[in-house]
């Protein structure tokens, strides 16, 4: 058995080594029926972890005594208890003493990480079996939460592990708890891109993730009285059990250098820095089902021969690891601060590394599976790459660049193979998100790819000549300035010849044609061009040149130099075969607005698919108590995957038995909400009163502004009340914020600070009592969102109408039976067509006129509603504190200025925000009709499951097809 220990490190559930086990252990071991030792040694036998690096041929098939065994096997909790125990005394990450909690979720994480390590060398065996096109899927973010119970929920092992460890004496609640989130992400971005992975393992689509492993995290917020503080997460500092890394699995990664052309006009990207790229995976399962596929994340190295080992040992410590700490802080830090150069180069950095350590790694398994002689015109045929938003827009030209200079093929060819595999999904609408890179920093780091960026760049210039063509050059400079890749870059020198006149013939003196005026008018016009040419070709000496008066200028101003960019938004459009916004106002907003001029070019190109939560994690697992409700009265568990059955509960809306029950589950969610905002922040808060939550990355377009002055103004009018009447007048909240600001988004900042400051008063203000808390949950995250969520009746979803491009956690609320408060914004608009307009309360400008209020503003004309201007004052007064919230209230007023003239619109939504409120208390007064609303919202929320994106991304963009393991 001794021999067998280090494949049973992946099989640990029945591979245990009985003589090295406690005499408690060895009896669960020997509880295995015949049954499960012959599954013990068919996985001995059958079972090996493939990757992409080597060179052996894949096993074609399973052996079918060993499918059946998958097919049937189901460990029960003797078999698990083993395992985790196992894992506990020869997987250690801790002191072999006792089996505390820490050690119990790291030897529990493992044991279930068996399991996926099993599912997914099946998965892939059979991919690469099938050789089935996959969808590649990357991004710079990946919010995945903690792994643990999601695992088992999808495994169908919860109970089986529950009672395992309850032999081994813990509650896997409490094991589960020990677990930290994983530090890869920080909003919709990457949640949305982990509900994904989800969905895609469910549905059995052939599938990988690509992103980067952060060490550090964005941060780890913490709320102080000076508001919030950053510290460096972390999640890794005891290890990652979930993670498998691959050491043979490496690929070089180069910045900086220069390029070379050889004799036959091949180039050569040679010199510059060099770093190697190291593949983490992390399995991803599907729910009831087999297929576990991967995210892979890349770390970044240098070889040991970059340690100078001589100036270390001449003291030079700093230069001796010098290289080192550069390659590693590449995935130090999700999002670096930006503001210096150093911060823009690491930024440029991690994205590249992205890039092309994921586009070596599809392409060395696209030509593993493709044999010899590859044919590369298959590649778009086998593979397709979904970049979620800029950040990995790289992976355009850097797939041309292996094409041409690494596989010999021409640009033409590389072009077009590129143009069918990538696809590009836009997240956002506001013009100062849309990435943009400096040209000279590209350039520097890049060079190869800035080449190649100007081919690309110079294909784009000629599809708009042929399309507009050259008879109305003002037309075709506009669609020029507004669609180039390089903005404010020369063009090409043929191209630049069309907006140059010709020089024309000299005329002759004694010329009587009577059209000459028009010709001496133009020879005026170019001898106020290029004088000095003009004297020097005619012998006038320039002196006398310049004193003519038919031929002297006024000197032209000075034209300012507009910074050399490169926007890879365009780069995106004009590089893959396919662009989608992510709800339907926003995907209707960059058709018409924000690229419009491609949408006229490439209508075929430009698709919407709004975005969508899987309802695994986001209902069933995190809201056991709703879930339970649902199955009983829908009368079957299948909603879980298929989420068009949640509508059958629409019949049900009025029932007195199933709305009691619905209370009472939002009872007992609110409960742990308390408790856990007791445990976290101090504040004790009724489980009476309504809870009311924002919870969102904080930003000044999203709103928590508004917000928090509503909840000021409602203090305030609470104040100059009496008990007897603020009792009468206002149902009693809980207002609940959570999110980060942008370490360097000073403003964001202010907002946090502010909210906080309105807490620390409010909360203890004994007038006030339980009528008004406000709570900050500090370092909001996945898991926080968990619990925050199922206990949850109204939430924000506040933003400026047209600014948000979806969203998720407005379907995460109403998917859990919370009603929605919001501007007809992102996903809002199709959630609240779903749920009914009677179930959403709804304010604020539409998006079509939010440009002429911003100008109205400009003119001088807008009027302030008394109320906003009352609330401002009250700020003003110092009610909330010694911190100065000028700056605050002033970017609120003015007419113009940046910081300033409100741009956001807070003023103008303010006073229809508060008589929304107004009818949100109402409408909370009446138990029974709120419960109605509550139960139509997640009956309306079953359009908003990733399962339904994902069929749409698969059918429309991917073209893919499940495959189901046999």
């Amino acid at each position: 058995m001794g021999a067998s220990l280090p494949f049973s490190a992946f099989c640990g559930v029945l591979v245990v080594p009985t003589t090295e086990l406690s005499s408690r252990s060895k009896h669960l071991v020997h509880k295995l029926n015949p049954r499960r030792r012959r599954w013990r040694r068919l996985t001995r036998s059958c079972l090996s972890v493939r990757n992409v690096a080597n060179k052996q041929e894949v096993e074609q098939s399973i052996a079918a005594d060993h499918d059946a065994a998958l097919d049937d096997f189901v460990p029960d909790s003797a078999s698990i208890a083993s395992s985790i125990k196992y894992h506990a005394e020869f997987s250690p990450s801790f002191s072999p003493e006792n089996f505390e909690l820490p050690k119990a979720y790291f030897a529990t994480a493992e044991s279930v990480r068996d399991t996926l390590i099993i599912n997914w060398n099946a998965t892939y065996d059979y991919y690469e079996k099938k050789n089935a096109k996959q969808a590649y899927y990357l991004s710079m973010e990946f919010l995945q939460g903690r792994a643990l119970l999601n695992a088992l929920g999808n495994l169908e092992l919860s109970g089986a592990y529950a009672d395992a460890l309850r032999m081994l004496g813990h509650k896997l609640e409490d094991v589960a708890q020990q677990e930290p989130d994983a530090a890869l992400g920080n909003g919709g971005l990457g949640r949305l891109a982990s509900c994904f992975l989800d969905s895609l393992a469910t549905l059995n689509y052939p599938a990988w993730g690509y992103g980067l492993r952060y060490r550090y995290g964005l941060f780890k917020q913490k709320i102080t009285e000076h508001g919030q503080e950053e510290a460096a997460e972390d999640w890794l500092e005891m290890g990652n059990p979930w993670e498998i890394v691959r050491n043979d699995i490496t690929y070089p990664v180069k910045f900086y250098g220069e390029v070379v052309t050889g004799s036959d006009g091949t180039k050569e990207w040679v010199g510059g820095e060099n770093i190697i790229a190291v593949a983490y995976d992390v399995p991803i399962p599907g729910y009831k089902t087999r297929t576990t596929i991967n995210l892979r994340l890349w770390s970044t190295k240098v070889a040991s021969e970059e340690f100078d080992l001589r100036a270390f040992n001449a003291g030079d410590h700093t230069k001796a690891y010098a290289a080192i700490k550069n390659a590693e802080k590449i995935c130090y830090i999700l999002y670096p601060g930006d503001e210096s150069v150093e911060g823009k180069t690491l930024r440029l950095k991690q994205q590249y590394t992205l890039c092309s350590a994921s586009l070596q790694d599809i392409i060395a398994r696209f030509e593993r599976r493709s044999g010899e002689p590859v044919n590369w015109d298959m590649l778009p045929e086998k593979v397709v790459v979904q970049m979620n938003d800029t950040h990995p827009t790289l992976c355009i030209p850097e797939l041309i660049r292996i094409l041409m200079d690494v596989k010999g093929l021409t640009w033409e060819e590389a072009w077009k193979i590129t143009q069918r595999t990538v696809a590009y999904t836009n997240h956002t609408v506001l013009p100062e998100a849309l990435e943009k890179w400096s040209f000279d920093l590209m350039q520097e780091l890049l060079p190869r790819h800035v080449e190649i960026i100007r081919k690309i760049d110079e294909e784009l210039i000629n599809t708009i000549i042929d399309e507009y063509g050259t008879g109305d050059l003002e037309l075709l400079q506009e669609k020029l300035k507004q669609m180039r890749i390089l903005d404010n870059v020369e063009l090409p020198a043929p191209i630049l010849e069309l907006f140059v006149k010709p020089e024309d013939d000299p005329v002759e003196e004694n010329d009587d044609d009577d059209d000459d005026d028009d010709e001496e008018e133009e020879e005026e016009e170019e001898e106020s061009v290029g004088e000095e040419s003009k004297a020097t070709s005619e012998e006038v000496p320039l002196q006398e040149k310049d004193d003519s008066p038919e031929v002297k200028k006024a000197a032209p101003e000075p034209v300012p130099k507009l910074p050399q960019t490169i926007r890879m938004a365009n780069l995106c459009i004009a590089g893959g075969f396919a662009v989608n916004g992510v709800a339907e106002i926003h995907s209707k907003i960059v058709k018409e607005e924000v690229f419009n001029e491609f949408y006229q070019l490439w209508p075929e190109k430009f698709q919407n698919k709004t975005n969508g939560v899987t309802p695994r994690r986001w209902i069933r697992f995190c809201n056991p108590d709703l879930s339970e409700v649902i199955t009983k009265w829908i009368g079957t568990d299948n909603w879980v995957v298929n989420t068009e059955k949640l509508d059958i509960l629409k019949q049900f809306a009025n029932n007195e038995d199933l709305q009691a029950e619905w209370r009472e589950s939002k009872r007992r969610n609110k409960m742990k909400v308390a408790a856990f905002l007791r445990e976290k922040t101090g504040y004790v808060v009724s489980p009476y009163a309504m809870f009311d939550v924002q919870v969102k990355r904080i930003h000044e377009y999203k709103r928590q502004l508004l917000n928090i002055l509503g909840i000021v103004y409602r203090y305030k009018k609470m104040k100059e009340m009496s008990p007897e009447e603020r009792a009468k007048s206002f149902v009693p909240r809980v207002c609940i914020f959570g999110g980060k600001a942008f370490a360097t988004y000073i403003q964001a900042k202010r907002i946090v600070k502010f909210i906080t400051d309105v807490g620390a008063t409010i909360n203890n203000d004994p007038d006030i009592a339980d009528l008004l808390k406000v709570v900050f949950v500090p370092d909001y995250n996945v898991s926080v969102a968990e619990v925050l969520i199922p206990g949850s009746e109204l939430s924000q979803h506040i933003s400026t109408a047209g600014m948000e491009a979806s969203g998720t956690s407005n379907m995460k609320f109403a998917m859990n039976g919370c009603v929605l408060i919001g501007t007809l914004d992102g996903a809002n608009v199709e959630i609240r067509e779903e749920v009914g307009e009677e179930n959403f309360f709804l304010f604020g400008a539409r998006a079509h006129e939010i440009a002429g209020l911003r100008v109205e503003r400009a003119e001088g004309k807008f009027i302030p509603d008394p109320r906003f201007e009352e609330v401002k004052a009250y700020v003003r007064t110092g009610v909330f504190g010694p911190y100065n919230y000028d700056e605050l209230m002033g970017s609120l007023e003015g007419n113009e200025g940046y910081g300033r003239a409100d741009y956001f619109l807070v003023g103008k939504d303010f006073p229809g925000y508060l008589e929304c409120q107004e009818k949100v208390d109402e409408a909370y007064q009446d138990q029974k009709r709120w419960t109605k609303m509550s139960i139509l919202n997640a009956a309306g929320s079953h359009k908003f499951s990733s399962d339904r994106t994902i069929h749409e991304y698969a059918r429309d963009i991917w073209r893919i097809e499940p495959v189901i393991l046999p």
